[in-house]
């Protein structure tokens, strides 16, 4: 079986380790969402990761409601990622751009007071960051089926500055409880149309952003993230297999670059379920790469590899406080503890200031 340190194709791109550093939003952007400076330092760090899926990024004004997280709308945020992708390709690595819209986490002080969208009338629970401090979630409207072609435009648009920006390619964020995500899991979406009801309908916008995307980037060069069980900000599903198999049995056939599920466990220090995970048949039915997140070290990372439903693994905080995370995995090296009171600052500590080894072991 193969290594964590063992090379892997992901579609077009080469990784030459399977220790991927996962998508982290660290809030650094400007107040306009445009990629400042300091991020190409942090992002170049990570280089040694087989692949950096970036931070969640903002496929349009309606779709992002995370204070100082960056966009990918406006030519003048692609000319800002630019840089970025530059810094990392310059220090040897690989970067795909995953691409964000929020749906209902969208608060109306984003929107100049308008409601959020998403499949049904419904709310996120708990509050949500603003620029004017944490607020309650208001109650999002449905998405008209008239607006479809729309947002499959700002797909395409947000898929074409991401290329013009220089990244390897894109990852769809259809997890965690933002707008995908809110189509395709029950226990958000209550339409009656043919974007509701049975699991090819609640799948069928997926697959409709997915092959938009893909037209523009390559399938080779697409990518797709799900967190088909438990609880996501509200939102759940009753049966995750029922829609997130046959949801990957199409992934796989429009041929995408890697599927990355988020799986939560029972004991997770952030978020758990009891909700079986969904790996083991998504491996059946997805025959491409195939890679796993949530809390793994490097012992169960590379146990997961033996098992021989991963392919590779996606690492978040780790990767967050360790910019030279492969490098400490081989050598065994302990890791820096991340603080989280810095996760989402404005600056430099917490965010490029974490030492690599060679810093360590010669203080």
């Amino acid at each position: 079986m193969p290594s964590l340190f063992d090379p892997v194709q992901l579609g077009a791109i080469t990784a030459p380790n399977r220790i991927l550093m996962a998508p982290l939003t660290r809030g650094r952007a400007t107040r306009d969402h445009v990629p400042t400076p300091i991020m190409a330092d942090y992002y170049a760090q990570r280089a040694s990761a087989g692949l950096i899926i970036s931070e969640a990024t903002g496929i349009s004004r309606e779709g992002l409601g995370w204070p100082y997280a960056p966009g990918l709308w406006s030519d003048e945020q692609a000319e800002h990622w630019a840089p970025i992708t530059r810094a990392v390709h310059d220090a040897g690595g690989r970067i795909f751009a995953q691409l964000w819209h929020m749906g209902r986490i969208v608060h109306p002080d984003f929107l100049d007071g308008d409601k959020p969208v998403s499949s049904s009338a419904t709310t996120a629970p708990g509050e949500g960051h603003t620029y004017a401090g944490k607020q309650a979630y208001a109650e999002a409207r449905p998405l008209d089926v008239a607006e479809i072609p729309r947002l499959l435009d700002d797909y395409a648009r947000a898929t074409e500055n991401a290329l013009a920006a220089g990244f390897d390619g894109v990852q769809l964020h259809a997890a965690n409880g933002y707008l995908i995500d809110q189509f395709l899991r029950d226990g958000a979406n209550f339409r009656t149309d043919r974007y509701g009801g049975s699991p090819e309908n609640r799948f069928r916008l997926l697959i409709e952003v997915v092959e938009r995307i893909a037209a523009i980037a390559g399938a080779n060069r697409t990518a797709v993230r799900f967190s088909p069980n438990g609880d996501s900000q509200g939102v759940q599903d009753s049966d995750p297999e029922a829609v997130f198999v046959p949801a990957a049995r199409a992934l796989d056939e429009i041929g995408i670059a890697f599927l990355e599920l988020r799986e939560l466990g029972p004991e997770g220090t952030f978020g758990r379920s009891r909700q079986p995970k969904v790996s083991p048949a998504v491996r059946q039915v997805f025959a491409r790469p195939l890679v796993l997140n949530q809390q793994f070290g490097a012992e169960s990372a590379q146990a997961a590899l033996d098992s021989g439903v991963a392919d590779a693994i996606a690492f978040g905080r780790p990767f967050l406080a360790n910019p030279d995370l492969p490098k400490r995995f081989r050598h065994g090296a302990a890791l820096n503890p991340d603080v989280m009171a810095t996760w989402y600052g404005r600056g430099a500590e917490g965010y490029t200031d974490y030492p690599a080894l060679e810093a360590v072991t010669a203080a």
